[in-house]
């Protein structure tokens, strides 16, 4: 089973970064994704979500910044078998400023009240809604 790290991270006005891929990508081109990507072999997914995270946005938080939100599987509708996720998150005090772009068109911090109406992979329509709505990232917005 393909393995998968993403990461949602939350800044100070609660906005969540998001990645809107390029016509190169091998998965839901021209669509808006999560940052993250495949676990490679000998990795964990801890590893591998800020390794994915560096390489895709420059950004190098403190190991244990992140926190695992939701570890299962996810089932596109154009593949046969179902990936391994795990969903991390975490609070930022990064700005669209500090992001280098490593990969896709382009990585910002999103409004919430704008997600729904992003052409977005059919893993990140799953996964960013729910985050939203949940009372994990209520209180991120607290802290």
């Amino acid at each position: 089973m393909e393995r998968i790290a993403v990461i949602i991270l939350v800044d100070s006005r609660g906005w969540v970064l998001l990645q809107e891929r390029d016509e190169f990508a091998p998965r839901a081109p021209n669509q808006w994704g999560m940052v993250g990507g495949h676990v490679e072999d000998g990795e964990d997914f801890d590893t591998a979500a800020y390794r994915e995270l560096e390489e895709e946005t420059g950004l190098t938080p403190p190991v244990g910044s992140l926190q695992l939100w939701q570890a299962g599987e996810f089932q596109y509708s154009d593949v046969d078998a179902p990936f391994s996720y795990h969903v991390y998150v975490g609070a930022t005090a990064a700005t669209d400023a500090d992001i280098v772009v490593g990969e896709g068109r382009r990585i910002v911090f999103v409004e919430p009240a704008t997600v729904p109406s992003l052409d977005k992979a059919e893993s990140c329509a799953h996964f960013v809604p729910a985050f939203l709505a949940s009372p994990d990232y209520r209180s991120m917005l607290e802290a």
